[in-house]
């Protein structure tokens, strides 16, 4: 790694509070274009439009994603800023390039009675993990949090009497979420009769308010997995993944009349812009339930 790599990524984690995994993103983009530069003999401080034209035609020719190069994009548009700010380059040429245009692609959410229906199967369990895994399927759906999140969960976090979690978010950006009644008590019953078990199998002793099934802290991949492991437990097979669920719980609450800034905050979302997405999802569905019951709306 050189050394205005190393100096961005550092000034991303200290200054700019950034995630492990996001650092991890720009990591790659960045060598993904110094490898480019390197193969035609180009050095940084040389790079101009037409250089990363022709990176971006090879990016594409190779099968990378539109959604991928304008993420890159934007990723090295940061990057050079970074580096012009230092004195590494005199200009920044990305500025000049405009990102490939994307479909946009809708959140899939699921419907209200998909959401009771997996419940139901759900609390039908009655192995070890069921109360844990109800508890997880609770936090979820009804505070929208993100599966990063959930995992970052204490138990001082948790306020049951409040019915509230203290998350902390993208940017270490602290936000306080409610959640319902069914969930305290879903929260409660894990509590009270398996999160003991867990840890005692973990010397350790982790805070985490949610624990794998051998008392470690939850990892993403092993939250995924827990989730994978319930659709086959209830029979329920509907795409189950975190970000389902979190989908679900804002076009759920904008169909009830909640107010999208208030969503956009539940949410954690520094801009009201990534909230809106669930505008279109919801008039998505008010044209498919338009067309399914209108009496004559598929008449000529």
């Amino acid at each position: 790694m050189n050394k205005p790599t190393a100096e961005f990524l550092n000034h991303l984690k200290n200054a700019r509070n950034y995630s492990d995994k996001t650092i991890d993103s720009y990591k790659r983009d960045i060598n993904k274009f110094f490898e480019f530069l390197y193969q035609e003999d180009i050095n940084m401080e040389d790079v101009d439009v037409i250089v990363i034209r022709n990176f971006l035609s090879q990016e594409l020719a190779s099968g990378v994603s539109k959604r991928s190069c304008k993420r890159r994009l934007s990723s090295l548009r940061h990057f050079y800023k970074f580096m012009q700010s230092k004195g590494y380059v005199k200009d920044n040429p990305f500025i000049l390039i405009t990102s490939p245009k994307t479909d946009k692609k809708l959140p899939h959410v699921l419907y209200k009675e998909q959401i009771q229906e997996l419940f139901k199967e759900n609390r039908k369990r009655t192995d070890e993990f069921a109360y844990r895994d109800q508890a997880i399927l609770s936090t979820l759906y009804f505070t929208g949090i993100r599966a990063s999140e959930l995992c970052n969960i204490t138990l001082q976090d948790v306020s049951l009497k409040q019915r509230t979690i203290r998350i902390i978010g993208k940017g270490n950006k602290e936000r306080i979420v409610p959640f319902s009644e069914e969930c305290r008590q879903d929260i409660e019953k894990y509590l009270k009769y398996s999160r003991n078990d867990l840890l005692a199998k973990n010397k350790e002793m982790p805070n985490n308010l949610f624990l794998s099934k051998s008392g470690e802290p939850l990892s993403v991949r092993t939250l995924e997995h827990i989730l994978d492991g319930i659709e086959l437990k209830t029979g329920t097979f509907i795409d189950l993944h975190p970000h389902i669920l979190r989908h679900s719980f804002a076009t759920h609450l904008l169909e009830k009349g909640a107010d999208l800034r208030i969503i956009q905050e539940l949410l954690g979302h520094a801009s009201l812009n990534a909230t809106q997405v669930y505008t279109h999802v919801t008039e998505e569905a008010m044209a498919e339930a338009y067309s399914s019951a209108h009496p004559r709306a598929h008449k000529k």
